[in-house]
């Protein structure tokens, strides 16, 4: 499953209205982690068709960021059921991922 971009007017839709487990990267073009993660959340995309994941550009969106409470970039939130599971800060590895994933699904 290709990852879908949000923004403040659709987050609503793509991910708190979402069915299933949903992946949520914050990110800016600035934050070297970020952008070392972004592969990352790709290849999960296409490894776990059952899991929607979607990135939300912080620079672009910041009321969004500071409504959902992102303090530091990257962050990830686990929503189920438009409600966040669990959230992991900075950059991680892509079987730290996959623990998060597995341990929610």
């Amino acid at each position: 499953m290709a990852v879908t971009d949000a923004t403040e007017k659709t987050f609503t839709d793509e991910v708190l209205m979402a069915g299933g487990l949903v992946v949520v990267d914050y990110w800016a073009d600035w934050c070297s982690p970020c952008k070392q993660l972004s592969p990352i959340i790709e290849e999960l995309s296409n490894e776990y068709g059952d899991v929607k994941f979607v990135k939300v550009d912080t620079n672009s969106n910041p009321n969004l960021a500071a409504d959902q409470g992102i303090l530091s970039l990257p962050t990830l939130q686990f929503f189920q059921g438009g409600r966040v599971a669990k959230s992991l800060s900075g950059g991680k590895t892509k079987n730290a991922l996959k623990k998060a994933i597995d341990e929610l699904r």
